[in-house]
C-alpha cells in the first residue's frame, strides 16, 4: 500500500508511547514527527505543515483530569483553527470524552489503543485536514466573474464548441490559441465544466502578468527558508490544483529555464517546492493558451520544441470576433443586459442602426473590446436613449507616410482583411493573391 503524502503530529510525555505510535503510522504516512514537551508544539507548527496531531491529555505528574491536553489543544486551535486534533488518554471516562469533543477535537483515543482503530481515525483526521485546506485553497483559485454567452451562430465557432466537447471528457493536454480578447479563458473554463475534474479546482496562472523572479515561486511553490522572504510553506498554484484543472495562460511568456521544469513534470507527474528534495504526486490536467506564434518562438529558439509537441496533443484556434460577426448582435445583448443592471438602466436598447454600427467596426481587440464598448456606451447614455460611443479606428491607418515596403505590404493586407471582415477569400482576391499566399503572409507578420 502507497503511503498516504501527509505530515503527523505525536505528542505524548511517555517515550515508549511515542515509539509505538510513530512505527506504525509510519507505515501509512510519509511524515511522523514526535514531541514529548508540549510546550515545543507551536514552534514545531510554524516551522511545518502539519495534517493531523495526535495529542496527549495529562503531561504534569499526578494531574489525570486532561485539562492540559484541552489547553494545548485550545493553543493549537488558535495558530490553526481546522486542524484536526485526536486527544488520547489513559484514563476514559464518558464526561472527558464529551468535553472533548465539544471543544474541537475530531476524535477520542484510549490507551492502550487497537491499532487499526488508530490508523482508521488519524486516516480520517487527514482527510479533514485536506477537505479544510482544499477550501482555503479557493483563495487563491480564479472563480467565475464573467458567465460570458457561449451560443453561437458562426460555424468557424460552431466547430471550435463542438471540438472542446469533445476533448473535454479526455484528459489530453489542450493548447488554445487565439488573439487577445477571443475568450480563451472563459473556454478553458468550459473544457473544465465539462470534464469529470468539473467538481475540481480550476486554477488560472496568468503568465503575462507575473514578475520574472516570481514564475517559479508562485508556480511550483517553496519550502520555509528556501530563500530570504520563505517565512513559511507555500503551495504553489499548480498544486492547489491537485485533482482538477490548470489554465496556464500566455505559456509564451514562461523562461527558458523554467519551461525545462514545466515538461519535466507534465510528462512525470510529480512536482518538488523550491528547496524541497522531495517529490510530491501530481493528478492535475493542463489547459494552454497564448496569443503568440510558438512555431516561431521555436524557431528562434525562445520556446522548446519538445515542450511545444507536448502541450498540444490538441491544438484549437478561436477566431477572432471579425470572423464571427453573426455573434455579434447576440454578444452585445449579452453585454448590454450586464450593464443594463449593473448600472440601473433598464430601458436601454439597441436597436438596428447601433447592430449595423457594431458588425461594421473591425473590433481588433475583440470580446473584450465589445465588452467594453458596451459598459462604456451604458455609462454614458441617458436612462432611456443607448448611445454607442464606438471605438476609432488607429490613425495610423488613415495615412500612410512610411514608404517601406514591407510595412506597407503589412499595412495592406491588414486594410484588406478589415474591408472584407476576415474573409480570407475576398481578401487575397482583393490583394491578387492565392489563399495560400495570403496565409504565408499573414503568418509572415503574424496576424
Amino acid at each position: 500500500m502507497r503511503k498516504k503524502e501527509a505530515h503527523i503530529l505525536i505528542v505524548d510525555d511517555d517515550e515508549d508511547i511515542l515509539f509505538s505510535a510513530r512505527i506504525w503510522l509510519k507505515k501509512f504516512f510519509t511524515e511522523v514527527s514526535c514531541l514529548s514537551q508540549p510546550k515545543n508544539i507551536l514552534k514545531l507548527m510554524s516551522e511545518h505543515q502539519i495534517d493531523a496531531v495526535l495529542l496527549d491529555m495529562n503531561f504534569r505528574k499526578g494531574f489525570e483530569n486532561g485539562q492540559d491536553g484541552l489547553y494545548w489543544m485550545q493553543e493549537i486551535k488558535t495558530l490553526e483553527p481546522e486542524l484536526p486534533i485526536i486527544l488520547m488518554t489513559a484514563y476514559g471516562e464518558v464526561e472527558l470524552a464529551v468535553e472533548a469533543l465539544k471543544n474541537g477535537a475530531s476524535d477520542f483515543i484510549l490507551k492502550p489503543w487497537n491499532n487499526e482503530k488508530l490508523y482508521a481515525s488519524v486516516n480520517l483526521a487527514v482527510d479533514i485536514s485536506r477537505k479544510n485546506k482544499k477550501l482555503n485553497q479557493w483563495e487563491n483559485i480564479s472563480v467565475k466573474t464573467n458567465l460570458y454567452q457561449l451560443e453561437t451562430k458562426s460555424p468557424a465557432m460552431e466547430e471550435v464548441m463542438d471540438q472542446i466537447t469533445r476533448v473535454s471528457a479526455t484528459d489530453a493536454n489542450v493548447l488554445l490559441l487565439g488573439e487577445n480578447g477571443t475568450g480563451k479563458y472563459v473556454l478553458a473554463e468550459r473544457i473544465h465544466e465539462l470534464s469529470e475534474r468539473k467538481s475540481q479546482p480550476f486554477v488560472h496562472i496568468d503568465l503575462g502578468s507575473l514578475s520574472e523572479n516570481l514564475f517559479e515561486a508562485e508556480l511550483f511553490g517553496y519550502k520555509k527558508g528556501a530563500f530570504t522572504d520563505a517565512h513559511q510553506d507555500y503551495a504553489g498554484k499548480i498544486e492547489n490544483a491537485q485533482n482538477g484543472t490548470v489554465f496556464l495562460d500566455e505559456i509564451g511568456n514562461l523562461p527558458l529555464h523554467l519551461q525545462t521544469k514545466l515538461l519535466s513534470l507534465i510528462q512525470n507527474r510529480k512536482l518538488s517546492r523550491i528547496g524541497e528534495s522531495k517529490e510530491r504526486l501530481l493528478d492535475v490536467r493542463f489547459i494552454f493558451a497564448t496569443n503568440e506564434n510558438l512555431k516561431k518562438a521555436v524557431a528562434e529558439n525562445r520556446f522548446r520544441k519538445d515542450l511545444y509537441y507536448r502541450i498540444n496533443t490538441v491544438e484549437l484556434q478561436i477566431p477572432a470576433l471579425r470572423e464571427r460577426l453573426e455573434d455579434i448582435p447576440d454578444l452585445a445583448e449579452y453585454f448590454l443586459e450586464k450593464y443594463r443592471q449593473k448600472y440601473h438602466k433598464p430601458e436601454l436598447v439597441l436597436n438596428e442602426s447601433l447592430i449595423s454600427q457594431l458588425i461594421d467596426y473591425s473590433w481588433p481587440g475583440n470580446i473584450r473590446e465589445l465588452d467594453h464598448c458596451i459598459e462604456r456606451s451604458v455609462i454614458l447614455s441617458s436612462e432611456k436613449n443607448m448611445k454607442l460611443l464606438m471605438p476609432r479606428d488607429d490613425d495610423s491607418e488613415k495615412t500612410m507616410v512610411n514608404l517601406n515596403l514591407e510595412e506597407m505590404e503589412e499595412f495592406l493586407i491588414k486594410k484588406a482583411l478589415k474591408k472584407h471582415r476576415g474573409n480570407i477569400s475576398l481578401a487575397a482576391e482583393d490583394l491578387g493573391l492565392s489563399r495560400a499566399a495570403l496565409y504565408r503572409r499573414m503568418e509572415k507578420f503574424e496576424l
